[in-house]
């Protein structure tokens, strides 16, 4: 499996660009490099996996950023994990998480956190998996 690798530059977030397309459809292509840089200074990074067989295509990313809460102290919170459809079941978003898990504990942070939509049950499996428990319903009010 290849190592995971953090999105630093343009090249690397546009590399990322189809699997966050496939998690996020209702985004644009043509404005993702700017609102993802506009989040980055809100502390939001990505790190992603490319295949196993082709080192040049990104098919797994978690976007994440370090958050302090009065419920739970300072965490890493992840706003988004996804893999192609293609290159699921094969360990990806898991080692995505690991990876994620492993930065929080050498930082000292109390937990890693993430929301899930209430229907990805193949993802509520990995997530259970890794450790995670539900510890919450989020509740959203349109405007």
């Amino acid at each position: 499996m290849p190592s995971v690798q953090t999105a630093l530059d343009d090249k690397s977030l546009l590399a990322c660009s189809e699997v966050i397309l496939f998690l996020r459809p209702h985004l644009q292509q043509q404005q993702l490099l700017q609102q993802i840089k506009e989040m980055q200074q809100e502390d939001y990074r990505i790190v992603y996996i490319t295949a196993d067989e082709d080192p040049s295509k990104v098919v797994a990313f978690a976007g994440y950023r370090h958050m302090q809460k009065l419920f739970s102290g300072k965490t890493i919170y992840i706003d988004d994990l996804a893999c192609l459809p293609d290159y699921q079941g094969r360990g990806y978003a898991a080692s995505l998480l690991n990876h994620i898990k492993a930065l929080a504990k050498t930082e000292g942070l109390s937990s890693v956190q993430l929301d899930s939509g209430h229907a990805l049950f193949p993802a509520h499996r990995l997530y259970h998996r890794q450790g995670f428990r539900i510890s919450a319903h989020h509740f959203t009010q349109p405007l």
